[in-house]
């Protein structure tokens, strides 16, 4: 990547970090951070070991075509580097993937970088409407079901089947195509967007093919790179079980489970929202304290949570500035 863009969406990721921070209570937070005590360091450090699983999923899903000569080490870099971004914008995806593009094309070219990118995103929701789907049977099994929560996991399990259904057929065919099909409704873009599809007829074709030949060449690495990143998902729900089990000792990992499966759902529905603020937070309290752990516990969890997705924001633009004189320009 040219120093310009690498400049460009460093700035982006400092002026979300400070908007980020902005909206946090310092007070409550330095308590909140001196309460969690070495647990907040557990957090880092185990979020420092789930950026593994992204990366090997991503490193799988990019070598599926043929050895790329990317290393694992670089591939972390911007994966932590790319989700820092994401952070920081809409539906979390409008910041990440074009500086991943931008930081593979050098080394695969625009089509193999786009294609596994797209391919990667894809794969990443994928998994998370699989755990999704999977928690609703976990609640199943695990709690008391009434009328309105049994009307709430039926139009959950609908929701993950039609995504599930959307995004099998998406790795048949390619995404590219259908994100152009359905921008170009949009009445303020669809001029732009419509000049922009012809004039790339040809390289959003490509990706497409090569996306969905990424996905057919190799089930196993694909299969594998699904795994990984569901297996993330569950692992991740060891920062709540770290974090809430302060507040309510008694809390299960099971719970924890439903926890996160129901604020990671709240929050993607409120995708528009930047930073999903305040989606988060009204998840983590309503599903805490639905399970009966308290509200308290959920806004606390809430809160180191946003806290650790400061300090690896903040970690992600940091490493977008390191080893620049090693990559391509």
């Amino acid at each position: 990547m040219s120093r310009k863009w690498n400049n460009i969406f460093f700035v982006f990721g400092i002026a979300a970090l400070i908007l980020m921070t902005a909206g946090i209570d310092m007070d409550e937070a330095l308590k909140a951070l001196k309460s969690a005590s070495y647990r907040f360091l557990a957090v880092m450090v185990l979020w420092a070991l789930l950026y593994i699983f992204n990366t090997a999923s991503w490193y799988l899903i990019i070598n599926a075509g043929g050895p790329s000569g990317i290393k694992f080490g670089w591939l972390y870099k911007v994966t932590v580097s790319g989700f820092a971004l994401n952070y920081a914008t809409p539906g979390g995806l409008m910041g990440g993937e074009p500086y991943r593009v931008m930081e593979l094309k050098p080394h695969i070219g625009v089509e193999r970088a786009s294609s596994s990118v797209i391919l990667y995103v894809m794969t990443h929701i994928f998994s998370h409407f699989w755990f999704w789907m999977l928690s609703v049977l976990i609640c199943l099994l695990t709690q008391p079901i009434d009328t309105l929560l049994a009307w709430v996991l039926a139009a959950t399990a609908a929701f993950c089947l039609l995504g599930l259904w959307f995004f099998i057929s998406c790795y048949r065919t390619g995404l590219a195509a259908k994100l152009i099909n359905l921008t170009r409704r949009l009445p303020l873009l669809k001029k732009k967007i419509e000049a922009f599809a012809e004039h790339n007829r040809e390289k959003i074709e490509n990706i497409d093919r090569q996306t969905a030949a990424l996905h057919t060449q190799s089930k196993s690495r694909f299969v594998a790179a699904v795994m990984l990143e569901l297996a993330c998902r569950f692992c991740s729900v060891a920062e709540i079980y770290i974090i809430i089990t302060l507040m309510s000792p008694g809390a299960t990992y099971v719970q924890c489970i439903l926890i996160l499966a129901f604020t990671s759902l709240f929050a993607n529905i409120l995708f528009f929202m930047p930073l999903q603020i305040g989606g988060r937070e009204g998840g983590f309290l309503m599903s805490a304290a639905t399970l009966g752990l308290g509200s308290g516990a959920g806004i606390f969890t809430a809160l180191i949570v946003r806290l650790r997705e400061l300090v690896w924001t903040g970690i992600g633009l940091l490493l977008m500035k390191a080893g620049r004189k090693n990559t391509q320009r």
